[in-house]
């Protein structure tokens, strides 16, 4: 009998998909590609939810989690995404909106939430930004830098060994070509970005079809 697994993509707008008027973004590519594998009578049910909201830290996640888990709860099984970071490292007013050690902490009880629901955890790194927005405040008043991407990243990695997660590795692959994949305003991905995201992520849920 064939099961219906659950996917739940949580983060901010670049799980949503911002900036993508071709594809919807990473998420959504991947959902189209779950229904149309189901549709070709392959495997199980994968059916994806894109719970992506734009500007949201991790402090928003808490806030929601346990709601949005309890709401989408497949008996069959849950597979959990979880895309922070790129909101919480930036500097609004001088000041971090959320700081490396409350990141960590705020990362850590999503995920003891998520486990309730899943035993399938996916942890996904933050993307590198454009040189040309690096350390400049932009016109909502925030502030990024490359090289707090690093140490969150760093964060994302250390927990996802510890709690023996999985973690998706977008920002080594934008590295080297980030002014060639990332849309206008350098810190979302335009549709090329998008598109190499679902390439990579592609491999992990093929897992569950």
């Amino acid at each position: 009998m064939k099961k219906i697994i659950y996917g739940l993509f949580f983060g901010d707008s670049i799980t949503y998909g911002e900036y993508d008027g071709v594809f919807g973004g990473w998420v959504d590519i991947l959902k189209r590609y779950a229904l149309q594998k189901f549709h070709e009578g392959n495997g199980d049910e994968l059916i994806l939810f894109n719970l992506g909201i734009g500007g949201e830290t991790t402090e928003g996640l808490l806030k929601r989690i346990p709601h949005e888990l309890a709401a989408r709860n497949s008996a069959d099984g849950n597979i959990v995404f979880l895309s922070y970071g790129a909101n919480d490292l930036a500097v609004k007013d001088e000041v971090q909106i959320v700081d490396p050690e409350k990141f960590k902490s705020n990362i850590k009880e999503a995920i003891a939430h998520a486990r309730r629901f899943s035993n399938t955890i996916y942890l996904v790194s933050i993307l590198p930004f454009s040189q040309k927005i690096d350390g400049v405040v932009v016109s909502s008043g925030k502030k990024r830098i490359n090289e707090d991407v690093v140490v969150y990243n760093q964060i994302l990695k250390n927990i996802a060994a510890e709690e023996s997660l999985g973690y998706i590795d977008f920002y080594s692959a934008f590295l080297a070509d980030k002014e060639v994949l990332l849309s206008e305003d350098g810190v979302h991905p335009n549709e090329k970005g998008y598109g190499m995201m679902a390439e990579i992520a592609i491999p992990i849920i093929e897992k569950y079809l």
